[in-house]
């Protein structure tokens, strides 16, 4: 598994992958095996469930695509 991966918050769910190579790309994870592209996935890619944790633990994301839901 790529080391490339971190949590904002020791206590979050979410596991970020830092792409230094790339540019525009957000990706996120809640297992590190299934990768989420959050402009390309959210919200309609997300159980409800993964909804839930990723807006309580990004509320300035959620606010961003408020529009999508």
């Amino acid at each position: 598994m790529s080391s490339n991966w971190y949590k904002n918050n020791e206590t979050d769910q979410i596991w970020w992958k830092d792409t230094p190579d790339s540019v525009g790309e957000w990706l996120f994870s809640f297992d590190k095996k299934q990768v989420f592209n959050m402009f390309a996935d959210y919200p309609h890619n997300l159980t409800p469930e993964q909804k839930k944790i990723f807006d309580e633990e990004n509320p300035e994301w959620c606010e961003f695509f408020k529009d999508r839901v």
